[in-house]
């Protein structure tokens, strides 16, 4: 913070980014010098062989070169040491540096010409050892070249060109200059050009239609103004997601109120209707994590999985069954019947086609709970990730339903989809005329959950009787008057600290300023903090106590930029100006407010004794509200919880001692 200016333009790169890699390579360079020099000393006055003088000549001038690298990467990684992620001035010199070091890559690369000629020339007759060592030089310098080359194209900012600026409150309503106007205009456009572009390049093994191009269009826009306001590389944000883990974890250490405990302390009606929500959810969660097909199926039995689909795909499959889409050798439906334990028989329709916006889903018959049961896939394609990634808010809008509002844009068109699929092609009018008693329950994990939601508000009226059960669905889903409106007839499973449940725009706007305040706040080195947050990850122990205090640094060190560098506290960006100007807070929100649907189940680990080959994990649930997903939490399992299969083990611990309670 902020990015590195050289060559007259921004890099994602920070002035205290060269550390680690500059050390890795000042050791690489050290281990060489010295090979050469006890290479040199070996054979010094024994140059006499065809080639010799040439050899002579080339390893004098590798030494030297060598000594001025080691001087230039020791200078760089001393002064990249230097000051802390929000105060750059010490390191002002390290341009200079980093263009003498760039500067040295010249005559290296021309050294490597000349040792690999020499190395290739038949008329040399040295010794074999010596020509290996010459060989080993000549690949550990290409290999050297093209990494650095491989990171400058990582590490180039496409915007780092343009006159880019950050505009205050104030500024912005003092803008009437049509020529400063226009500037902001085109470099709003460049931008979000340039994240169109990558979105393409990601997407380019799919096929790509209209629908594609709005969505990248759309999601162009919302990355483009996320990251419009900030100067962070991506350094930064790790630094950040690291302090702000160890914060959390050391408020977590804390005792909490008396008040806290007291309530989640619920009546035992309350805790009789979440055993029984307990039960049916792990009955159901099978039917979600079945809708992944084979993948799910793979991944939960890696080693006996593809030799029972193989037996399978050799059988012959009744056409009882309504199936679309691609399903080769008939692995997702085997999948699907194992992971179930239907019959063929019990199957309505089964829809794997999967384009933007169109998920697969299965409509199926369970006899044990005398339910139609319609299982809504998550996301498991590039297709799948652009439906979940088009974050806009749109108008529900539905007949006899006061409670209107916004919904995830994405998700809306998903479930409008299956919902023309169900009624359109009488999908459900089949199901109940088989099955005229049954009640109607619509699943989902992640992206289905969220889909499984929406389809269920716009299958109430029809269907007063039916039940959702929504397991991971993402937090920026519906509005609050839509929320409060499916409490009647949705339950949210939520397990730990599931970071997709928590994901929505306003909460990603409180990280982004959770970060920025606390990586501005810190007082230690970058590097120090990313050393010892890795630890931190990988073998626990206390949280550090890394000072997040000013401790009364001189203003003027703190605002000093960094050569070409202008600094975010310079420039006062929206997110920084949330440092010194609380009132920012308070300002009317940029996204709308989107909650979780329906009641909230959360499951939380409450103890755990991992031994070397068994894991012994033990869950408590409770109901909770929207309040307690109100923010990320920054965990190593904020993806694992989020996990079908970590879903599924959870709700069948609880269900299993629920029954062993009753049995007792």
């Amino acid at each position: 913070m902020p990015g590195l200016v050289v060559f007259g333009r921004r890099w994602a790169i920070g002035s205290d980014d060269f550390v680690l890699p500059g050390a890795f390579e000042l050791f690489v360079r050290l281990l060489w010098w010295i090979g050469i020099l006890a290479l040199y000393a070996v054979h010094k006055g024994r140059f006499n062989c065809p080639g010799g003088g040439l050899l002579h000549s080339y390893l004098l001038v590798l030494l030297v070169l060598l000594a001025a690298i080691i001087c230039a990467l020791a200078a760089l990684v001393y002064v990249s040491m230097q000051g802390t992620i929000s105060n750059p001035g010490p390191r002002k010199s390290l341009p200079k540096l980093l263009y003498t070091r760039l500067l040295l890559y010249f005559p290296e690369f021309i050294w490597a010409v000349v040792g690999a000629v020499w190395v290739s020339d038949s008329s040399v007759h040295c010794e074999k050892t010596v020509i290996n060592v010459i060989m080993g030089t000549v690949i550990a310098s290409w290999v050297i070249i093209i990494f650095t080359i491989i990171g400058v194209v990582i590490v180039f900012d496409p915007l780092g060109g343009k006159k880019t600026f950050y505009l205050t409150n104030s500024v912005s309503r003092n803008l009437e200059s049509s020529q400063s106007g226009q500037l902001l205009y085109n470099v709003k456009n460049t931008a979000t050009r340039v994240w169109e572009k990558r979105i393409r390049l990601l997407c380019c093994c799919i096929v790509q239609d209209d629908d594609h191009r709005v969505a990248f269009t759309s999601i162009a826009e919302l990355f483009r103004a996320y990251f419009s306001d900030t100067d962070l590389v991506p350094s930064d944000i790790a630094a950040g997601l690291t302090l702000l883990h160890q914060e959390q974890d050391k408020m977590e250490s804390c005792p909490k109120e008396p008040e806290e405990v007291l309530c989640h302390s619920p009546s035992s009606l309350v805790t009789d209707d979440l055993d029984i929500e307990l039960e049916n959810a792990a009955h159901y969660m099978l039917f979600a994590a079945a809708a992944y097909g084979w993948p799910y199926y793979v991944y939960t039995n890696p080693f006996t999985a593809l030799c029972k689909l193989n037996g399978d795909c050799c059988r012959n499959r009744t056409t009882d069954s309504d199936i679309t889409g691609s399903d080769r050798r008939n692995f997702h439906f085997g999948s699907i019947l194992r992971i179930t334990g239907l019959q063929y028989r019990d199957f309505i329709h089964i829809s794997f086609h999967n384009k933007i916006y169109e998920i697969p889903f299965f409509v199926a018959l369970d006899h044990k709970k005398e339910a139609i049961v319609v299982a809504v896939r998550g996301t498991l394609s590039f297709e799948d990730i652009l439906t979940d990634l088009s974050a806009d808010c749109e108008d529900l809008t539905l007949e006899d339903v006061l409670e209107n509002g916004f919904v995830h844009k994405g998700i809306t068109q998903a479930a409008n989809y299956i919902y023309q699929k169900l009624i359109n092609d009488g999908i459900l009018n089949q199901a109940f005329t088989i099955a005229p008693e049954y009640k109607l329950v619509i699943v989902g994990h992640s992206l289905g959950g969220g889909t499984a939601s929406i389809l269920a508000i716009m299958l109430r009226n029809s269907f007063p009787a039916l039940r959702c059960y929504a397991f991971s669905p993402p937090g920026g889903l519906l509005s609050k008057s839509l929320a409060d409106y499916t409490k009647h007839f949705i339950v949210s499973v939520i397990v730990g600290k599931d970071l997709v449940a928590r994901l929505s725009m306003p909460n990603m706007e409180d990280l982004k300023r959770r970060i920025v305040r606390i990586v501005a706040n810190c007082n230690r080195p970058k590097y120090q903090i990313l050393l010892r947050g890795c630890w931190y990850e990988v073998f626990g122990g206390d949280p550090d106590n890394f000072p997040t205090e000013l401790d009364g640094r001189n203003q003027d060190a703190l605002t000093q930029p960094l050569l070409a560098e202008e600094s975010l506290m310079v420039h006062r960006s929206p997110s920084y100006n949330t440092l010194e100007d609380e009132s920012h807070l308070n300002s009317p929100p940029q996204y709308p407010h989107l909650y979780l649907p329906g009641k909230i189940i959360h499951i939380v680990e409450e103890s755990s004794s991992r031994r070397w080959c068994s894991s012994d994990i033990k869950y408590t649930a409770r109901w909770s509200n929207e309040a307690v997903f109100s923010s990320i939490l920054i965990s190593p399992k904020m993806i694992t919880d989020h996990m079908p299969d970590v879903v599924l083990k959870a709700l069948n611990s609880l269900s299993q001692e629920h029954r062993s309670c009753i049995s007792c």
